[in-house]
């Protein structure tokens, strides 16, 4: 039998680490090259809901977030100035840990399986190359349109300790304002993670500290809830300069999967689902390529395909619900109709899965 011909994989994230978990079951020689370190804490919704859970289940590593703590997510609510939904259950479960847990639970579990992991270590060739997968997460831009100015958008999250608990109505509340959104919601051991994405725009003063933005407008509900809370300064991280528009996998040159392909708006809770999923629709092709079986053009070209049949629908839906949640014209206009539309609520929810 011909040797194998090795994977390497840019980026170790929550893509990459499982793809190559995947492949190294398949026993593809497979190297991961990850610019930070483990563990760390990344800006997230640590919010698994969709398809993610059934992935994990296939490749054998949801009982491990499982026993490392994770715990189950059933109800969500939308907040936006004085209006709110109804607290509703989620279709089916969210499966919620902390990435600081999650990413090194999934780097443990990729080097018990015979992969090599390169931390703090930058890629520096041609990512185009064969046998090169792209995972290195989002895709930066200087400044994205909306309906109404140029805008950068920006994430912040960080952890409120479980020394100082927060009252939630549900298990996930959105907090919306025209400057962005908050998700609020409980992780393991107790603590609450708090994430937002912000517009930054040039005309408006923003406040000093990027944690004043996770608390939210003075008067509002999100600073009735956390205006006593105590971040864990460890946990707090920024980043800036992300790309929504969505993407798709045909049009790249580059072999990606995760956030390095496309992002989802994360109002959608999607995210973390969809990097699961394009990691396991990028297994058999890359197996079948590293075998012989299949040219690294066939390879890439398949993994492009899969992708773009499972996120093209949604992305298209969640670019519409991220223009709803931030809109000027809709929060000062109807947004008690969508917040409380039954309707909306199920199709926004089964569109964006």
């Amino acid at each position: 039998m011909a040797s194998l011909k090795p994977i390497t994989i840019i980026g170790g994230g929550l893509a990459g680490l499982t793809l190559g978990i995947g492949l190294r079951q398949r026993d593809i020689p497979v190297t991961i090259q990850e610019a930070g370190r483990y563990p760390r804490h990344r800006v997230c919704g640590e919010f698994i809901s969709g398809s993610g859970q059934i992935v994990l289940e296939r490749l054998g590593l949801l009982d491990h977030l499982r026993k490392a703590g994770a715990i189950y997510a059933r109800t969500v609510m939308f907040i936006c100035g004085g209006a709110q939904s109804p607290v509703r259950r989620l279709a089916a479960p969210a499966l919620c840990l902390s990435r600081y847990k999650m990413d090194a639970l999934l780097a443990e579990q990729f080097q018990t399986s015979g992969g090599e992991l390169r931390a703090q270590s930058r890629w520096t060739s041609d990512p185009g190359s064969e046998g090169i997968v792209l995972a290195s997460g989002r895709r930066l831009q200087s400044s994205e349109k909306n309906a109404h100015t140029g805008v950068r958008w920006f994430g912040v999250k960080a952890h409120v300790a479980s020394s100082t608990p927060v009252n939630l109505e549900a298990d996930l509340e959105m907090h919306l304002s025209p400057d962005g959104y908050v998700g609020v919601s409980r992780i393991d051991d107790g603590q609450v993670n708090v994430c937002g994405l912000f517009q930054a725009r040039a005309d408006e003063r923003r406040p000093e500290s990027k944690t004043e933005w996770l608390r939210g407008q003075d008067g509002s509900l999100l600073r009735k809830r956390l205006n006593a809370a105590e971040f864990e300064t460890a946990s707090f991280c920024s980043v800036a300069g992300i790309q929504l528009k969505p993407q798709r996998a045909t049009n790249k040159k580059e072999c990606c999967i995760g956030d390095a392909l496309t992002m989802t708006p994360p109002v959608t809770g999607n995210g973390m689902s969809m990097a699961f999923e394009s990691a396991e629709a990028a297994i058999e092709p890359l197996t079948g390529y590293s075998r012989g079986q299949l040219t690294w053009t066939d390879a890439q070209q398949q993994i492009a395909r899969r992708c773009d049949a499972s996120f093209s629908r949604r992305l298209a839906w969640a670019r519409v619900l991220q223009w709803m949640m931030v809109s000027r014209p809709i929060h000062s206009g109807l947004k008690k109709f969508l917040l409380r539309s039954d309707l909306i609520w199920r199709l926004m929810f089964a569109q964006t899965r």
